[in-house]
């Protein structure tokens, strides 16, 4: 199902007519369709057109009584879109201007696009046909260029195409409202907000048929360009809230699909498995500090500690803690992941997922048994086959630590506790100089990534660790790369343990 988004206000001499070519597009290029229409507290005779055109068209209009902005009514239909579907990975929304600036012939580009496996298509429209004023002209030129989005040159236009899948991810961590500017920066706000949730998005290009137009335009081009400065820090925050997201997410965001055969690496990469350590070395009071960056913005801190020892079920466990905060504007979130492993075997015992964000909150506990060979998720009543050395999220970061590693060798694991997401790879790439937490380390740099999972160790993601080339692979820095850009974690500060015999683990 094909969901067309047209929010109206006013569009009395154009509202019908575009209504009536979005059926002859459909026509010529047979999709199931249902138009969604919002009358934003219409003046003129936008009603009476409607009504009778859902007559004769799959329409839903619905109407507010007050006007309540184009942001708004946009949000809406798109919200009454992903409340109607049943199959959100398989049907799309498009949102169409009501004035004939958007020709609804160019939708045909814009489905089979997403057809052909994009998540998300916006039409550019870096083409015009007919004449505007020489003010209105430059705001169109110079606004997408302070509202930038990666991959886009057009921004602004309004016009595209979406899996609904993509929208309900969007809107999984966000309150109302969704957007909060309006008008072309709100278009803006609409694909920033949208393209990190899509695995692949698309430009094609289109027209602006100002020819077309049968009112003055309603943009205030010095205002709109005042307010899309203005929206610059909006449109950051967007991206800066889904980067905290996935790298708070993607630490232990993996697919669930099954595992398939890595593809034929170089004999350089050979495959070596080294042994496990026997105990776990890290010392009690182990305190690693990292800032989190998106670009040139600071985004929030994340920690890595080992906080005490712990018996579980008669096991005498190292306690793990890896703590993620940060936030932007009205954006917040805090995660706590622990992690309990064997202290003489370094295999997971308990791991813990707790998570707030804007006001929700929402915890997953696991206990593993690697005696028995199974796990179990708190709150269902069922176990789960598990590895033979099972680790966690939180543990898999300190084990790693303790690996033998080689430059040149690919490394194959298969210890993550939750079959299906295995194996996990690690490349040695080489040895750099690296500068944090106040001096100069020598670093070797190693790629992580989940061939069949996702989150910031996903292939696409091209993730790096900077570990500290010595004995207690400090890690350093972590940096994944996203659709909208890269986010990194620099160590800033080490918190030197108070050691004694009795409160460490001890070395292997």
């Amino acid at each position: 199902m094909i969901y067309v988004c047209v929010p109206v206000h006013n569009e009395a001499r154009t509202a019908g007519l575009v209504l009536w070519k979005v059926r002859q597009v459909f026509t010529a290029f047979p999709r199931e369709y249902q138009l969604l229409v919002l009358d934003d507290a219409s003046t003129d005779d936008t009603r009476e057109v409607l009504a009778s055109y859902a007559k004769v068209l799959p329409m839903t209009i619905v109407t507010h009584r007050e006007r309540l902005g184009y942001a708004r009514s946009l949000e809406e239909l798109l919200r009454l879109a992903l409340q109607r579907t049943d199959r959100p990975k398989r049907d799309c929304a498009i949102t169409l201007h009501a004035d004939f600036v958007h020709s609804p012939e160019s939708m045909e580009d814009l489905v089979k696009h997403l057809e052909s496996g994009a998540d998300l298509v916006v039409a550019e429209l870096l083409q015009q046909r007919g004449r505007v004023s020489r003010a209105l002209g430059l705001a169109r030129r110079w606004t997408p260029r302070l509202l930038r989005v990666a991959g886009l040159r057009d921004t602004v236009s309004g016009f595209l195409a979406l899996r609904l899948i993509v929208l309900r991810q969007a809107l999984r961590h966000d309150t109302t409202p969704f957007l909060r500017t309006e008008g072309w920066c709100a278009s803006a706000e609409l694909v920033a907000r949208l393209a990190p949730h899509a695995r692949r998005l698309d430009a094609v290009p289109a027209a602006a048929r100002y020819d077309l137009v049968q009112r003055p335009s309603r943009i205030r081009p010095w205002r709109q360009l005042l307010a899309a400065w203005r929206a610059r820090s909006v449109i950051r925050a967007a991206r800066t809230v889904v980067a905290l997201v996935l790298m708070a997410v993607g630490l232990h965001a993996q697919s669930d699909t099954a595992s398939r055969p890595d593809s034929p690496s170089l004999s350089a990469m050979a495959i070596v498995t080294p042994p496990a350590p026997v105990a776990v070395p890290f010392p009690v009071g182990e305190r690693l500090v990292y800032g989190a960056r998106y670009g040139p913005f600071s985004v929030g801190t994340a920690t890595m500690q080992v906080a005490g020892i712990d018996t579980i079920r008669g096991v005498e466990t190292v306690h793990f803690v890896f703590l993620i905060d940060g936030g932007a504007l009205w954006y917040h979130i805090h995660q706590n992941l622990e992690s309990w492993v064997g202290r003489h075997d370094f295999r997971s015992r308990r791991f813990l997922n707790q998570t707030e964000e804007k006001g929700k909150s929402w915890e997953r506990k696991f206990d593993i048994y690697p005696d028995s060979g199974f796990y179990r998720e708190a709150g269902r009543d069922t176990t789960v086959p598990t590895v033979a050395d099972p680790l966690d999220d939180a543990a898999f970061l300190y084990w790693i630590r303790t690996v033998p590693l080689e430059i040149g060798k690919r490394y194959e694991f298969r210890r993550y506790f939750r079959p299906e997401r295995n194996p996990v790879i690690v490349e040695v790439l080489k040895r750099e100089r690296v500068g944090v937490a106040g001096k100069k380390w020598d670093a070797i740099v190693v790629r992580p990534r989940i061939p069949n999972g996702g989150g910031i160790f996903a292939e696409k993601a091209d993730a790096r660790m900077w570990l500290s080339d010595d004995s207690l692979h400090i890690m350093l820095a972590l940096q994944s790369k996203f659709s909208f850009g890269q986010v990194t974690l620099k160590l800033k500060e080490i918190a030197s343990p108070k050691e004694n015999a009795d409160s460490r683990p001890e070395h292997p």
